[in-house]
């Protein structure tokens, strides 16, 4: 029987080469050359979904997942998930035999991968945005929960690559996704979608004044970004925080050390491409470390800022909102897209997926081509 050859399938509905689908995969036995076709679709692509993957195990996702960054080994958040006043706590479980896979979903699973008697819950807006839909429009509509990249921004560097494994998806209802920010944007999006827009476009869509600020300008990330920003609140349209200087004080945190503090460039560099993408996660900022040496510290300052630069690229026609289907593998350059969880659930929407991260042998590549 003829062997059938990996085949790309661009995104029609998404331009500047943003979104593909792979066909024929196997990910429990990929060759050298099926992993080429893969690397080289992800890096021109950004996302790829991987179709008719279900009964693929926590091992041949972790083992793909870290064929793009082979000297890679530990999950991306290292120890941090487990303190308890982490952002983060809540939403991940990790498998016993593969640490570096972690379950997410909704409702109560007696037993899955070694995990027993677990409940997972979709992160809702209503717990970390300023303002929320009103009960009586629950579940209808929904919103952006937090747009970020996936990493630990203290210690650790920004893993490469996230995958994202579909195993259980509710029925198909719809949901109005609301920005709820004065623009009076919304979208219709699948319950629990996963929403990703591409770096470079946000880089794109800047004028010629921003462009040379954020090739020049670094972000400085706040130490153990998810316990300091815990008592703090979002925007309404999950681009960073409310500034109401709810923020834990340094004596709050557990112990500094200042060497692993991120400082890193705004913009960063496709390994493959050789795009430029702004990439800035807008929660976990602190201050802007200007071209000229000075830094740029008032946090409101610094969050208003980054909205402005980061807002138009997130704009309906801008977003990838995958319709998961159980079995859907999906990709993403995570140094290359920034995305969010969507979706409002009631009790017994059952939602079983897998992620999996690690952090980055290596620092991230900016504008310049040095490893930060």
């Amino acid at each position: 029987m003829a062997v059938k050859l990996l085949e790309v399938r661009p995104f029609k509905s998404h331009s500047n080469e943003f979104g593909a689908e792979i066909v024929n995969a196997d990910i429990e036995h990929l060759t050298d050359e099926d992993f080429a076709v893969i690397r080289n679709a992800l890096y021109n692509f950004s996302v790829v979904v991987i179709k008719n993957q279900a009964g693929v195990s926590p091992k041949a996702q972790y083992e793909l997942t870290r064929r793009f960054d082979p000297a890679s080994d530990s999950y991306g958040h290292g120890k941090t998930l487990d303190a308890k006043r982490s952002v983060l706590h809540p939403d991940l479980k990790t498998i016993p035999h593969q640490p570096q896979v972690q379950v997410i979903g909704n409702g109560f699973y007696e037993e899955y991968e070694g995990l027993k008697n677990i409940t997972l819950v979709h992160p809702h807006h209503k717990k970390f945005h300023k303002d929320a839909i009103p009960d009586e429009e629950d579940l209808d509509a929904t919103r952006f929960y937090r747009w970020h990249i996936d990493a630990a921004l203290y210690a650790l560097n920004p893993p490469k690559v996230t995958s994202l494994m579909a195993i259980k998806v509710p029925a198909g209802r719809r949901q109005t996704l609301r920005y709820d920010d004065g623009t009076g944007e919304e979208m219709d999006v699948p319950l629990g979608t996963t929403a990703f827009v591409s770096g470079n476009r946000i880089y794109e869509l800047l004028s010629d004044e921003d462009k040379e600020f954020v090739r020049t300008s670094r972000v400085e990330y706040a130490p153990h970004p998810y316990i300091w920003m815990s008592p703090a609140k979002s925007r309404s349209d999950g681009l960073g925080m409310v500034s109401e200087g709810k923020e834990l004080d340094a004596s709050e945190l557990p112990p500094i050390d200042e060497a692993d503090i991120k400082i890193l460039p705004m913009c960063w560099k496709n390994p493959l491409t050789g795009k430029l993408a702004l990439q800035v996660h807008p929660s976990a900022i602190k201050a802007i470390h200007l071209a000229d040496g000075t830094v740029m510290s008032d946090i409101a300052e610094v969050r208003e800022k980054v909205h402005k630069l980061q807002r138009p690229g997130i704009s309906p026609q801008y977003v990838y909102a995958h319709d998961w289907v159980e079995g859907d593998f999906v990709l993403f350059n995570n140094q290359g897209v920034i995305h969010s969880v969507v979706g409002a659930f009631s009790p017994e929407e059952k939602r079983l997926f897998r992620q999996c991260n690690m952090a980055s042998s290596e620092g991230v590549m900016g504008p310049d081509g040095k490893l930060y």
